[in-house]
């Protein structure tokens, strides 16, 4: 049924339809209503920027498209949705609304390609939400977007929390390209995603939302994909994982310790899952899943974790 809402709405423009931002108002207040005694904090989205950009300009996401002025004006419909779906949810009780963006922290040593590249991987979003309107377009020559008068009020409604996904930093931006940056490739090691490994970025992304950012921040993603191979053990090993996390946990815990208002730390995943465009060829759970038997298998990083969330509870050193 929810397919074919969904589908539904898509062959009438999908988010690049105003449209779509008041349906998805009215699908928040419901799910509230019928929610909001027992679940303490909604989010109105998860990503925005890959909806709007991995889904409408390059193609990766559904549903597809690769033309900048479908994806502008999904992105404008999306944090639309975002600030009605905020109304909504305030008005069916819900206790604490915010919103959840994937950064990426821009190095180089080109400071105008930087700042470029950090207006589309960062500010296209987040600046709204603040109440600072958008940023000046990273795009060259964009198509215009219909803005009327009120929507930008509207998403930058007052909310309890900024869900913060990390995975990796964008190297090396250098001008020229369509943005117009293009970007080097990692000197570092890398993720099975071409990721690079690099927990500092966190570290920095954080200090800087907490200058930023009026409210709570929570860590709502944070992980690594590496080719993991189950042969029949009780435990999968996958030490780059346990080092990867061990790191990013220590690059949160500095910023907290520093001032940084961080209430809260989830890694992505619990368990292997479908990956988006790479299918189930992805990995990132804490527990391998044999996909053919269902079967999960603890991860020696699921473990990892457990012990490190025990020692936390019982009053053991933070770091």
């Amino acid at each position: 049924m929810e397919n074919l809402v969904g589908q539904g709405l898509e062959d009438r423009g999908g988010w690049r339809s105003r449209e779509t931002a008041f349906a998805f108002a009215e699908y928040a207040e419901a799910v509230a209503r019928a929610l909001a005694d027992r679940v303490p904090f909604f989010a109105t989205l998860n990503e925005p920027w890959c909806s709007a950009f991995l889904g409408h300009w390059t193609g990766e996401h559904a549903p597809g498209l690769r033309n900048l002025e479908a994806a502008l004006r999904a992105a404008h419909h999306l944090l639309l949705g975002h600030g009605l779906a905020v109304e909504a949810l305030r008005a069916a009780g819900t206790k604490r609304v915010g919103i959840v963006l994937n950064f990426a922290p821009v190095y180089g040593e080109d400071p105008e390609a930087v700042e470029v590249a950090d207006r589309y991987h960062n500010r296209y979003f987040l600046d709204p939400i603040l109440g600072r309107g958008y940023p000046e377009s990273p795009f060259q020559d964009p198509p215009p977007v219909p803005i009327l008068s009120r929507d930008l009020e509207l998403v930058a409604r007052p909310l309890d929390f900024l869900g913060v996904n990390y995975y990796a930093p964008v190297p090396g931006a250098t001008r020229t390209g369509p943005l117009p940056v293009r970007y080097l490739p990692p000197e570092g090691p890398v993720t099975a995603m071409g990721w690079e490994v690099y927990p500092e970025g966190l570290y920095h992304l954080l200090k800087r939302l907490g200058r930023e950012v009026p409210w709570p921040l929570y860590i709502t993603e944070n992980g690594a994909a590496y080719p993991d191979l189950w042969t029949g053990e009780a435990v999968v090993e996958d030490p780059e994982r346990v080092a990867y996390l061990e790191a990013h946990v220590e690059a949160a815990l500095r910023a907290r310790e520093e001032g940084v208002d961080l209430r809260g730390y989830f890694v992505w995943s619990l368990m292997d899952n479908f990956e988006w465009a790479f299918g189930y060829t992805r990995r990132f759970g804490l527990y391998y899943v044999d996909f053919p038997s269902q079967r999960r298998i603890p991860k020696r990083s699921a473990l990892w974790y457990r012990e490190r969330i025990a020692r936390a509870q019982t009053g053991g050193s933070a770091r």
